[in-house]
């Protein structure tokens, strides 16, 4: 089972829960993806240790997509 997950103030919070080989549970995760990109959460998966890379899609093959804020500075 992957997971889409927030971090937010209380750590993180499951956004979405799917399989790859449940064609409605995919679609479910990809709403909720677009949804949260919509509000400005930027998405991460890892690449190895110490390594990740911002998506733009779900990838569905992943085991575990974050959603975060943007880091303020500039």
């Amino acid at each position: 089972m992957s997971r889409l997950i927030r971090m937010d103030q209380s750590g993180h919070t499951t956004v979405a829960e799917w399989s790859a080989e449940d064609p409605a549970s995919v679609e479910a995760a990809v709403v909720a993806f677009r949804a949260e990109l919509d509000e400005g959460y930027f998405a991460v998966v890892s690449e190895g240790e110490g390594c990740a890379a911002q998506v733009r899609e779900l990838p569905v093959d992943a085991s575990l997509v974050i959603l975060r804020r943007p880091i303020a500075g500039g």
